[in-house]
């Protein structure tokens, strides 16, 4: 069908403008430094953010997945460059967009980005939802499981390649200091009462060692064995009741949370450095609770205090 704009006013079809010469077109980005506006120093970072496209990942057992994955895609900017050639952000990593995503193919991405922009450093930032199919704890049912993944990877013109792997785990909390004071109140006054609990969430930050593999579903199981009360995708009533003896049996604070992720974390093989971040979405309070343990991050890796707003579930 065609489109009626292609006409003019008389009905007949209107020629298609020539295209213009490439190299006739005015580049601005890379104009001359005189055409800087504001101060003339370095930038950390100039990309694209929240590009969209299916990628594909492995999972432990072979199988590959393709997932919808929001991507940044950032550089350095010289204190006298005006700016940078946006498009090509894209247009290098579609390059890749047919490879099984690994920490090596995100090596290879971001060296074509400091050579494709002329950069000192770039950034490489993938974020996906990786689905994995749970079963219920008593009724044999099966539903999918949502697990919040983040590949965000450095390289700098020294070849010093940083990859940082993040989890969001999603788990329940049930207060202890709620369960005793409710087992205080039938005790001494015959009055029943049920402890808050409340859906909580964990965000893990894990640098994996040199040379090692590290699987997302090492750390998803280290966070359900860990914690022991991951949410559930699919429940009877049967599924109902064993998650509320698993709760009572499992109490936490967020203090309790944080340390025991740590724990899990600290022992587990090609795990160099990690901060873990928690935050219970407490049904008592107008407020969460929150806390957060490293080993061996930086401050501005750890995303704690000022950070947990996206710890929200």
């Amino acid at each position: 069908m065609e489109n009626p704009s292609s006409h003019n006013h008389n009905g007949s079809a209107r020629a298609a403008a020539p295209a213009v010469p490439r190299d006739d077109l005015p580049d601005t980005q890379n104009r001359h430094a005189s055409g800087i506006q504001g101060a003339r120093v370095p930038l950390q970072e100039v990309g694209s953010s929240n590009f969209r496209l299916p990628l594909r990942y492995a999972l432990r057992d072979g199988s590959v997945h393709t997932l919808e994955t929001s991507v940044l895609g950032a550089v350095s900017l010289e204190a006298d460059r005006k700016g940078i050639n946006m498009s090509r952000i894209i247009r290098s990593f579609y390059e890749y967009r047919h490879e099984v995503i690994t920490l090596e193919v995100v090596h290879r991405i971001l060296s074509h980005y400091l050579a494709e922009l002329e950069a000192a450093s770039a950034r490489l930032r993938l974020a996906f939802a990786l689905p994995v199919m749970m079963p219920s704890l008593r009724s044999g049912l099966e539903g999918y499981q949502y697990y919040d993944c983040v590949i965000d990877a450095r390289l700098n013109a020294e070849g010093i390649f940083a990859p940082l792997l993040q989890l969001g785990f999603v788990y329940s909390s049930v207060c202890p200091c709620s369960t005793d004071l409710s087992e205080h109140a039938l005790a001494t006054r015959g009055v029943a009462a049920i402890p808050h609990s409340q859906r909580s969430r964990a965000r893990l930050r894990v640098v994996p060692a040199p040379g090692t593999t590290l699987e997302w579903e090492e750390l998803i199981e280290a966070c359900r064995h860990a914690l022991q009360t991951e949410t559930q995708a699919m429940v009877r009533r049967t599924d109902e009741q064993a998650f509320a003896e698993r709760n009572a049996a499992s109490q936490k604070f967020v203090e309790d949370a944080a340390r025991l992720l740590y724990q899990a974390l600290d022992g587990l093989a090609g795990v160099e450095a990690f901060a873990v971040s928690c935050s219970h979405l407490e049904s008592l309070h107008s407020h969460d609770a929150v806390a957060t343990v490293t080993r061996g991050l930086p401050t501005g890796l750890w995303g704690g205090i000022d950070d947990y707003g996206e710890l929200i579930c």
